[in-house]
């Protein structure tokens, strides 16, 4: 198949898992793929604020905030704003019971409840060193998506409160929140949309299970090695580590660059 198109998760595949840098064999073989004339788009659970390591390796088209944000350039492709009142009703909700609670505009912000668990959570999926900003503004910005770091237990409380909203689950400490669904596989297809494309000219790497939907939503499927066992199950092939040069890896193996 001639693939026009390879989706990238980022952290865990792009980026590695261990220490957060690119592997250079990554870089090299991302570039022999813009050489050829292939787009490269990086889907993360990252704000676009977080991306700037992923510029500087040449890649434009990124599917943000788990896919509820898409720019390429300076084109926003897709996005599903949450309304104004949803925010500030779980804002306060979250406030009152000293939850932590993260939003997504083009930059990662939080509300004032800071605690252990929750930098855990951040720090294991989007390698941060410190809390994002504490942000008193957010009711006055468009927000695309809204993290609950809690556990399952307290999650429910929150879908008894708000029955009308989505709560999806994606790590053991962290849930989104949602108006309206928003999912890699939505904002995938978004992309092939504006670029006319279809599935079958795709590719996507992955290693978790907000990746699954990524992956079947494409033409060929790769998980990474250090990956989660749901997504290998779903994966058409299985490649190394992300330590281990699992990108290029399977672009050789593939043959989709010699």
């Amino acid at each position: 198949m001639d693939y026009k198109i390879v989706f990238f998760d980022v952290d865990g595949t792009l980026v590695n898992y261990e220490d957060g840098c690119i592997e250079e064999s990554t870089r090299k073989v991302i570039q022999q793929l813009i050489n050829k004339g292939i787009r490269i788009v990086a889907a993360t659970g990252r704000p676009l604020s977080m991306c700037q390591q992923l510029r500087n390796i040449g890649i434009e088209t990124f599917i943000t905030a788990n896919g509820a944000y898409v720019k390429h350039q300076d084109q926003v492709v897709h996005k599903i704003p949450i309304a104004k009142e949803i925010v500030q009703a779980v804002k306060a909700f979250a406030d009152e019971h000293k939850q932590s609670l993260s939003f997504f505009t083009e930059q990662l912000s939080m509300n004032n409840v800071q605690e252990k668990e929750t930098f855990k959570a951040m720090q294991e999926t989007l390698s941060l060193l410190e809390f994002p900003v504490i942000n008193e503004d957010i009711l006055t910005q468009e927000v695309y998506l809204m993290c609950l770091y809690a556990d399952e237990e307290i999650e429910r409380r929150y879908a008894s409160q708000f029955p009308h909203l989505l709560f999806k689950r994606w790590h053991p400490y962290i849930t989104n929140v949602l108006q309206h669904d928003v999912s890699k596989s939505i904002a995938v297809q978004a992309v092939l949309d504006y670029f006319n494309l279809s599935p079958k000219e795709a590719l996507a790497f992955g290693d978790g299970d907000n990746d699954i939907d990524m992956l079947e939503q494409v033409g060929f499927g790769i998980a990474m090695g250090n990956g989660s066992e749901a997504l290998k199950n779903v994966a058409d092939f299985i490649t190394k580590k992300s330590t281990d040069g699992g990108i290029e890896f399977a672009l050789r193996e593939l043959q989709i660059i010699v």
